[in-house]
């Protein structure tokens, strides 16, 4: 994955309007979808949990092949790429003790791994407006820049491998 400039005011317009369209479909899906089950099958003992509970899966299916059918949709482009982000750091994080071990015996793959990490973690913390850690986020840039320096290396994002993860 590549690291991309993106819009942060189209970004989170985007993302209310789809959090706010997604939580209206579940809501008519599921009471539509459940009350129609209701009315088709009643019960005689007055619950209709399994319906209800049936209604509310069938609703977040729909929404979630709506969502996934919709992925490439310009409307889409922000959302999906900080979603996408989102993926490639988890990621890493599963593997981040790996990485930093890596890192501290002078891998190049490892140095561009965790150099795409802090970036994207830098990019999502800026996007989301979660700005706390952004200070110990510079510590550690800086720490990594000098393990770089040391061998030589100019950091680059872009040659982050997510299948180097797998050889760790």
């Amino acid at each position: 994955m590549q690291l991309q400039e993106i819009n942060k005011q189209r970004y989170r317009k985007h993302l209310n309007i789809i959090i706010v369209a997604a939580i209206v479909a579940l809501s008519i899906f599921s009471l539509s979808i459940s009350q129609s089950l209701i009315a088709l099958f009643p019960s005689e003992q007055g619950s209709h949990f399994h319906w209800n509970l049936i209604g509310v899966i069938c609703g977040s299916l729909i929404i979630g092949f709506v969502l996934k059918h919709n992925r490439e949709h310009t409307f889409m482009t922000e959302v999906m790429y900080v979603w996408d982000l989102k993926q490639a750091l988890n990621q890493v994080t599963r593997k981040l003790q790996k990485v930093k071990n890596a890192v501290d015996q002078g891998d190049v793959s490892a140095m561009h791994t965790l150099y795409f990490y802090y970036s994207g973690n830098r990019q999502l913390w800026l996007l989301d407006d979660n700005t706390i850690t952004l200070d110990d986020l510079a510590i550690w840039q800086a720490e990594l820049e000098v393990k770089a320096k040391s061998v030589n290396l100019i950091l680059n994002a872009s040659l982050h491998d997510p299948l180097y993860l797998r050889t760790l």
